[in-house]
């Protein structure tokens, strides 16, 4: 996850470039900490997800700036929302009003509410798969990938086949969380198909991954 919150809001982004003084330690530590919480979400390791999400909203706190504070709240929201958990982002709601363009641009994309001259402002990898659906795969970010899956799902433009892009991808990665609930989606998308044994296979990999975990941990 290299470069996590870079990728995934490079259109958001302060970070500094080599030919630009060092960026801020309240920056660093805001975007290590979001790339620490968005890997620990995925994986199910939600303590520790939650304490590196307190750690990069403190840092970025301290500079009063709605929009740098608002692009961790749509970092923590676009994990969810990969994991396909409901599109909706309240932690943005009170920053809107005072956070830039880009920043609402990117809130309505991952709720499922883009306006017209939204695109141009989303990252390129987003632009690219909602233009185009069937380039899914090429997006190199993982997080990027499984994010974009989960707006054409939501928007009903997602592919029947690329369901298990986002399987393989999260898969991959070792990310539980994401890949239990599209192993879910695509078993009961196979069933609908008549395909019974595809779909058990899929029930299968889906128990793997779960067998370790405690009942009650299962399905959040």
């Amino acid at each position: 996850m290299r470069c996590l919150f870079t990728l995934v809001l490079s259109a958001l982004l302060l970070a500094a470039c080599a030919h630009q003084p060092p960026p801020p330690d309240w920056l660093l530590t805001a975007r290590s900490a979001s790339e620490q919480h968005a890997r620990f979400y995925l994986e199910g390791r939600d303590r520790l997800a939650q304490s590196q999400l307190q750690t990069a909203r403190a840092a970025v706190s301290r500079t009063g700036n709605a929009s740098a504070m608002a692009r961790i709240e749509l970092h923590a929201c676009a994990a969810r929302i990969a994991s396909l958990q409901p599109p909706a982002c309240p932690e943005f709601q009170p920053l809107a009003d005072d956070a830039g363009q880009a920043e609402n641009a990117y809130f309505r994309y991952l709720t499922g509410q883009l306006v017209e001259g939204d695109l141009a402002l989303l990252p390129v990898a987003q632009q690219a798969a909602w233009r185009n659906p069937s380039s899914l795969s090429d997006i190199a970010d993982s997080l990027s990938r499984l994010l974009a899956a989960a707006a054409l799902l939501h928007a009903g433009r997602l592919p029947p086949s690329a369901g298990q892009i986002a399987i393989d991808t999260a898969s991959q990665q070792g990310w539980r969380r994401p890949l239990v609930h599209w192993l879910q989606l695509e078993e009961e998308r196979l069933n609908r198909a008549g395909d019974a044994a595809a779909a058990a296979a899929m029930a299968r990999q889906r128990a793997r991954v779960l067998a370790d975990l405690p009942e009650a941990a299962v399905e959040r």
